[in-house]
């Protein structure tokens, strides 16, 4: 079983957008669903086009990358829409030849991720199916104007891809249970919201971050690159000055007494933050949240939430310090690792920097 999958629509031509995009939520799922398959044993390549300015382009780019694919089964990855509504609207899946794949995946999905199931749906309209030569679904995930898809969506996530992965392999594929570093000093798991930068009100105007009181304490931390180049008018405290779309930085309940403040604010020396099936290196930057006040776990920065695709009160996991074999070289940033095909691709501040086999380094 050999399977070609990618995601719908391309980043410069964009598809459905509401409470969620369909673009980067398509794509998430096909890269963890893809790493699924890999795991499993079974052969995939996977793709996303960032490269069309129109539909025309973007289709016919998409369907001569899966003709191009030695392969025995097509699909590709969309989310629906209707009109904006509180109301579940669910989950199908599109077909013209492969009826009961096409039912396989729904119910599959739906049972996944509790979503109301669509079942499957004949299309003789659509370009993929109809000009993609080996045999090919489109699955329709669930609607990105629906609250209730959303909600669903985001807490099943990992057995929604799950799901996915196992119908279309026909066997079942249980996710790999995420192996926790062996010297970890602190951990994390629980909710979390976003700090830091001009717009933050929860901050007083004139406050400061737990182990860094002055600009020249963060110059000698080599710090600065987390934080804004001036003052924002009107404020004078370094929380006010974080950079919210800058290099990934957070902020846990630490213990001081096992992580002491000087290890915190060693560049060299990052987190580890977990949350839908992503994993990406964060700066600790302070104390926090109160657990009192907000029962949250973990403050991360607006930036690094954005890239995890997660909301306040969604689950997180902060483990500190991250694994000795996925801390960046001194002088990196936030680093994204991916293992997909048996290759990884290294990003920093999402920038491809490595690609290529497990265990070298560019």
């Amino acid at each position: 079983m050999k399977i070609a999958i990618s995601s719908g629509h391309s980043t410069k031509c964009r598809g459905a957008s509401d409470i969620i995009d369909e673009v980067d939520e398509a794509t998430r799922v096909v890269d963890t669903v893809a790493s699924m398959l890999f795991d499993a044993g079974i052969e995939v390549e996977k793709y996303h086009d960032t490269v069309s300015d129109d539909q025309s382009e973007n289709l016919n780019r998409i369907v001569d990358w899966h003709n191009a694919r030695t392969r025995d089964l097509d699909v590709s990855v969309h989310f629906n829409a209707y009109e904006h509504t509180s109301k579940p609207m669910g989950t199908e899946c599109l077909y013209i030849t492969q009826q009961k794949l096409a039912a396989d995946v729904a119910s599959a999905v739906s049972d996944a991720g509790d979503l109301i199931n669509r079942g499957p749906k004949k299309r003789t309209d659509l370009f993929f199916l109809n000009n993609t030569a080996e045999p090919a679904v489109l699955i329709e995930v669930a609607f990105v104007d629906s609250q209730a898809d959303v909600d669903l969506y985001r807490e099943n996530f990992r057995w929604i891809c799950d799901a996915i992965a196992s119908a279309l392999a026909g066997q079942e594929i249980v996710p790999a249970p995420e192996p926790e570093p062996e010297d970890a000093l602190f951990q994390a798991t629980g909710t979390c919201s976003w700090f830091g930068g001009p717009d933050d009100d929860g901050v007083s105007a004139s406050e400061d971050l737990a182990w860094l009181e002055t600009w020249d304490q963060v110059v000698d931390a080599g710090l600065e690159g987390y934080f804004l180049p001036t003052q924002p008018s009107g404020t004078s405290g370094l929380a006010r000055r974080l950079d919210p779309d800058g290099p990934y930085y957070c902020a846990c309940r630490w213990d001081y007494d096992v992580t002491p403040k000087s290890m915190l604010k060693d560049k060299d020396i990052k987190a580890l933050v977990r949350a839908n099936g992503r994993e990406l290196l964060a700066q600790p930057i302070d104390w926090g949240p109160h657990e009192a006040e907000t029962g949250r776990a973990a403050d991360l920065s607006p930036g690094l939430m954005e890239a995890l695709g997660i909301a306040t009160d969604d689950e997180v996991e902060v483990i500190y310090p991250a694994p000795a074999d996925i801390q960046p070289e001194p002088g990196e940033r936030a680093v994204v690792k991916l293992v997909v095909t048996g290759l990884v691709d290294v990003l920093v501040n999402g920038d491809l920097v490595y690609s290529g086999q497990p265990g070298s380094r560019s």
